[in-house]
């Protein structure tokens, strides 16, 4: 099997968790090799900005694919390094309590979320007035801390091990790293980088508000789980199954005919026996032994 076969097979054999790294790297790869390809022939093709997330509702309006889109993009490799990372990390974690249903759906609700707050934040608070017409958001940091959020808020003695940090206070609890996420996100929506965290505060507080509901017993994505993972079932017509039934072309005989060709049956029996008992079973006809090997099946003949 060749490279890109086996790709193709462990994308359909993995878990979510393998398939959404696949579908970021490819985006990642596509796009950065698109643009090589423009900028070489000096193509003045937007493909970022048609793929990422404007705060500009304007804008938005004209791409709304991009509340989708923005989720699965990157640009930088050590962007998608990182988040790649702790996708698989952390959604190892999440798959040790969940099903791979939750998983997306907290992937997908995360993302949409981080996205909504991200353009009211941008369009409603005064600090981002002067930048909110060309701002653009990209990555997946939004989903991935959905996923981080969910897992510390359901196991949040969970320790986990943190290379330099466990070396020097051992084994560290997910919800203490959960916490600091939070408090780095929320310092630095004053950064260079305001609409990245704000979207990031966006996917952790619908993990929170998940986990929350699904610890009082209710799944409130349950139903858009379902969509997500039967989304062909919308496009796919199923054939109807038909069933044909097959009459025999039986014969009902009445009483008097069955017994009168049950004596026929014994009286051609009794010959072919004494037959048998003169000059042997050699000197019976073709039609005389199949006779008697169907009676012998059909009555039970002991060895």
């Amino acid at each position: 099997m060749d490279i890109w076969g086996e790709i193709k097979q462990t994308f359909k054999q993995g878990s979510t968790i393998t398939r959404l790294i696949y579908v970021n790297l490819a985006v990642f790869l596509t796009l950065r090799i698109v643009l090589v390809v423009f900028t070489l022939f000096k193509l003045d093709v937007p493909l970022l900005e048609w793929l990422a997330l404007p705060s500009d509702l304007a804008t938005l309006a004209s791409r709304p694919w991009t509340l989708i889109t923005y989720m699965f993009l990157h640009y930088n490799f050590i962007h998608i390094l990182f988040n790649m990372l702790w996708l698989y990390w952390f959604g190892k974690i999440f798959m040790m309590y969940f099903d791979e249903r939750k998983l997306l759906g907290t992937y997908v609700l995360g993302g949409l979320s981080g996205g909504v707050l991200y353009i009211i934040a941008y369009n409603v608070l005064p600090a981002f007035s002067d930048i909110a017409e060309g701002g653009i958001l990209l990555g997946a940091s939004a989903s991935i801390i959905a996923i981080v959020i969910s897992s510390a808020i359901h196991a949040p003695n969970l320790t986990v091990n943190l290379f330099l940090l466990s070396s020097i206070f051992g084994p560290i609890k997910i919800i203490w790293i959960a916490a600091a996420s939070l408090l780095i996100y929320f310092i630095g929506i004053t950064g260079t980088n305001a609409g990245g965290n704000i979207a990031q505060l966006g996917g952790a507080l619908w993990g929170f508000i998940y986990i929350s509901q699904l610890k009082k017993g209710k799944d409130i994505t349950a139903k858009f789980n379902d969509f997500l993972f039967n989304f062909d079932a919308f496009f796919k017509r199923k054939g109807k199954m038909k069933v044909t039934y097959r009459r025999e072309n039986v014969q009902r005989m009445s009483d008097r005919e069955y017994n009168k060709r049950k004596r026929s049956d014994k009286e051609n029996i009794n010959v072919i026996l004494d037959k048998i008992a003169k000059s042997g079973y050699d000197s019976l006809s073709k039609s005389e032994k199949e006779v008697l090997f169907k009676m012998n099946n059909k009555n039970g003949k002991p060895n």
